[in-house]
């Protein structure tokens, strides 16, 4: 049986053989999702390090066992690696050092327990953390009895010693997403998952980090493609939407 999202791309497929591919706009699908957001303003200085945190989005693939930074081995094949690659290539004079921790199904209080090793250790410069889909997912998927409530805290409790031990670290936040309408992403996600998304964006206030509204990048772009375009299951980017993620992470640390 061929399913709605098959039918989406087919359709979008079609539609671009009869009438010339569309030319997509990157930028002007973030100017438009980035609109209203104030943001702090990231500093890259010369020797500078920056790590990725988060869980599968950001994993993407990356060899867990190097402890290389820098390289596509680290990186893996994801929006970390995408944004690190424009940043290499862009500063090569400021020597960056760029690692990616994320770790594939993991909730914040996992990545809370590696956080000494995978974080505080490597004193970043700058840290983005992109986390709590599974946080909710998990809770229709694999039996996890995390609320809410669990989601906040543990987040909080994550920045607070993470601030105690860097006080001078640059935050960057990313904002949970889900597409709505393809294959993991059903109307049981709806409306109870947008209320992790504005515990993120709370937390970003509160911590004065650098927010990337990533459900909005993902809404609006579905007006130049639809959403199995940019991810193929609701929630994992496609190299379409790999890329879409790193150019709003390289727009939200421009200054």
């Amino acid at each position: 049986m061929t399913s709605s999202s098959d039918n989406n791309r087919r359709n979008f497929i079609k539609k671009t053989a009869v009438g010339g591919l569309t030319a997509f706009s990157i930028p002007s699908i973030l100017t438009e999702a980035f609109a209203g957001e104030k943001r702090s303003s990231i500093s890259l200085k010369k020797d500078s390090t920056i790590l990725f945190q988060g869980d599968s989005i950001t994993d993407a693939g990356r060899n867990r066992e190097s402890k290389e930074f820098s390289t596509s081995k680290n990186l893996g094949g994801g929006y970390a690696m995408l944004a690190s690659a424009e940043l290499l290539h862009a500063h090569p004079e400021k020597n960056l050092k760029i690692y990616n921790k994320g770790i594939s199904g993991f909730k914040v209080y996992q990545v809370a327990e590696r956080w000494e090793d995978d974080t505080l250790a490597l004193k970043p410069d700058v840290l983005s953390i992109l986390i709590g889909v599974n946080d909710f997912w998990h809770t229709l998927s694999s039996g996890y009895k995390g609320t809410l409530q669990t989601y906040q805290q543990d987040y909080k409790t994550l920045l607070d010693r993470t601030k105690q031990r860097l006080p001078e670290v640059q935050l960057i936040i990313g904002e949970p997403f889900a597409v709505k309408g393809i294959k993991a992403v059903d109307e049981k996600w709806f409306p109870a998952f947008d209320e992790y998304r504005q515990a993120a964006r709370e937390l970003a206030n509160q911590y004065k980090a650098t927010f990337i509204p990533y459900q909005s990048v993902y809404e609006k772009a579905q007006k130049q493609a639809p959403g199995v375009y940019w991810t193929y299951d609701g929630v994992h980017p496609s190299l379409a939407g790999a890329k879409l993620m790193a150019e709003a992470w390289l727009k939200a640390v421009k200054s």
